[in-house]
């Protein structure tokens, strides 16, 4: 079973390793792409947080979004992500820190539910299409982005992709504001380590947790696939 295992991983490292190579440049998709802003919404996927101080990571996003806020390419930012792997919820946290750094409480929407990147396109889209919003784009890290492409493209969700450009972000301000943030503190939290076997979150990495709604699955096919999890 470990052998396997390994193997699994490798497997899923050069997938997206393939990905990441064979995929237009960030440059290249942010030219593409801003010329149809400005976007109703964006999508920052989440990233954990130890309760001190952001990471490079969650600081790239966070500081990302609130450029392409700023300069007038999304009206909205929708932060995504659940508790997962520390009692702080990712979303409540760079939701947190994006009014920190001037975005209006108003244009501030959460998605606490997502806990895989698949997750954070899916049921972000789901609040987008809840307050009506249209035009709808990701904006990460070309990694994390380029391996989404292939799952946008399978369910055909009107995302589009807005990657980090590092000489346009370490040109910003990317001091860390100050927040408090227990309010994003999680009671009763249960790590997904303790939760979910390693197959168990590589599935969801793959999109296999997602709970459905039927509408947004395309296809017979998919409906078919997919009917032990769709939601009522």
């Amino acid at each position: 079973m470990k052998v396997v295992s390994i193997i699994t991983c490798l497997t899923l490292t050069m997938l997206l390793s393939g990905c990441f190579l064979l995929s237009p440049s960030a440059e290249k998709t942010n030219r593409k792409y801003l010329t149809k802003a400005p976007y109703d919404a964006i999508i920052i996927p989440g990233v954990p947080f130890d309760g001190k101080h952001w990471s490079e990571t969650m600081r790239n996003r966070v500081q990302w979004g609130a450029y392409l806020y700023r300069k007038g390419y999304a009206k909205n930012i929708i932060y995504s992500g659940s508790a997962v792997y520390t009692e702080y919820e990712e979303a409540a946290v760079m939701a947190l820190y994006g009014e920190a750094l001037g975005i209006p409480k108003e244009h501030i929407f959460t998605d606490p539910r997502a806990e895989h990147t698949t997750e954070n396109i899916y049921y972000s889209y789901r609040v987008a299409k809840k307050h009506g919003f249209q035009k709808i784009a990701l904006a990460t890290d070309p990694f994390q982005l380029n391996g989404m492409r292939k799952f946008i493209k399978k369910f055909d969700f009107p995302v589009d992709l807005l990657p980090i450009i590092k000489d346009t972000l370490l040109k910003q301000d990317l001091t860390e504001p100050t927040i408090n943030p227990s309010s994003a503190r999680r009671t009763n939290f249960v790590s997904i380590v303790e939760r979910q076997s390693k197959w168990q979150r590589l599935r969801g990495t793959f999109g296999q947790h997602i709970c459905w709604k039927e509408e947004d699955l395309k296809t017979k096919h998919l409906r078919k696939k997919y009917s032990d999890r769709i939601e009522p």
